[in-house]
């Protein structure tokens, strides 16, 4: 797939002279937008969405107001987009796990041809982290301590949840599974003593500049450019990987031209100073940009692998 990679904030500002601006016969919103994100607020896919709704309000010229709905790594709030009414005025900037594996695992009331796919801004990085202070400061420490230790795990999304108990089932860890809304609700947990350790979406990148936290592992297929030094569990002996990238999505009878005015938002976002800046230099995750077809393509890709895996 053609995705053009951006990870540092200062490769982006020469390109901000030539950003994209909407054309004149381009579709164009005629009232306040809904932006809904499916996790809970303080999380990285929230960090990163409010920041681009004011990006979106530059671009489109109207307020762009962000709703939080989360559950099920995105799967509560599409199954209530499913409906939304298809003019453009609500959509979604969301992940893809709950396209690509939430309806492999569980019974779900759309699928991926319920939607439409505008542009992809943002890739996954999704780690496994423990406090700073835990009693282990590896992923082979973490397996070490298990085996002698009822652990509990604070997890987010299902595929998240379904890697890591295989992974105790291999192991032979007594794990317990803690739910969450999202970043915002794994920190306390785990800054708390609460949780043992944790999924990350991005969360860790506000806390393991200050030792907070510390990054165990990536499941990524490949290693976190931030952190090179972090194995993923790939490079550990686990076949399991979750990649994932975070797009815009909208109500599956959507006309062509708002799909095209949302990738051309896509264009200017991901050369948008304010946006880089906070997805790359704050939340640490690499801008990252595919159009509409590539969105769909690669989402297809992802989930005809994550079939195959649990297949297995």
């Amino acid at each position: 797939m053609k995705r053009r990679n951006i990870l540092t904030a200062g490769a982006a500002l020469c390109a901000l002279m030539t950003a994209p601006v909407a054309m004149a016969d381009e579709w164009r919103p005629t009232q306040p937008m809904t932006m809904v994100i499916g996790f809970a607020a303080g999380g990285s896919t929230d960090i990163q969405g409010r920041v681009l709704a004011r990006s979106l309000e530059e671009y489109f010229g109207q307020p762009v107001n962000v709703v939080n709905q989360p559950g099920g790594g995105g799967a509560v709030a599409l199954t209530r987009f499913m409906n939304a009414a298809p003019d453009g005025h609500t959509f979604m900037f969301g992940v893809m796990l709950g396209l690509t594996f939430s309806p492999v695992v569980t019974e779900t009331e759309y699928d991926i041809d319920d939607f439409r796919y505008a542009g992809t801004l943002v890739g996954g990085q999704f780690g496994v982290i423990a406090a700073g202070d835990a009693p282990f400061q590896t992923f082979e420490e973490l397996i070490e301590y298990g085996r002698e230790n009822p652990m509990t795990y604070a997890q987010q999304l299902p595929m998240d949840a379904a890697i890591m108990q295989n992974i105790a089932d291999q192991e032979g860890l007594d794990l317990a599974m803690v739910p969450t809304g999202g970043g915002g609700g794994v920190a306390p947990l785990l800054l708390g003593g609460e949780v043992d350790f944790a999924f990350s979406g991005g969360i860790h990148s506000q806390y393991v500049p200050t030792g907070d936290m510390n990054i165990l592992a990536f499941f990524t297929r490949d290693r976190s450019p931030f952190y090179e030094d972090v194995p993923t569990l790939v490079d550990l002996g686990y076949p399991y990987a979750m990649d994932d990238f975070r797009s815009f999505f909208l109500p599956g009878d959507t006309p062509d031209e708002i799909v095209e005015a949302f990738e051309n938002a896509a264009r200017f976002a991901v050369e948008h100073e304010p946006f880089v800046n906070v997805t790359v230099e704050n939340t640490q995750h690499p801008v990252v940009f595919m159009d509409g077809a590539e969105t769909e393509a690669t989402l297809r890709e992802i989930r005809a692998a994550n079939e195959a895996l649990m297949a297995d």
